[in-house]
């Protein structure tokens, strides 16, 4: 299955590291610094179950991941509408 984590902080980062590490084909779409950090150092999951997923794919150009068949969407409130014109290009029809 082929996933878009649109804003992945928190939630976005956690499910997508989890679906990652499951076997699923996951792109992660951050920018600036949180970008380059998961470019550089993959994502972890600190906790009662710590994971790192060492290697990640990560943009922050929606339009370059292609179709997906999923996009979990995790972005803060002030930045919903912005966010939803930008994962647009990975949008199947219907």
């Amino acid at each position: 299955m082929k996933i878009a984590i649109m804003g992945s902080g928190g939630i976005g980062g956690y499910y997508g590291a989890l679906l990652q590490h499951g076997g699923a084909d996951v792109t992660f779409v951050a920018r600036g610094e949180h970008l380059a950090a998961m470019q550089k150092d993959g994502i972890g999951i600190v906790g009662p179950k710590p994971l790192h997923v060492p290697k990640v794919k990560a943009t922050d150009d929606p339009a370059t991941i292609g179709k997906v068949d999923m996009v979990i969407f995790a972005v803060k409130l002030r930045d919903t509408e912005t966010a939803a014109k930008a994962i647009l290009p990975v949008m199947r029809p219907g």
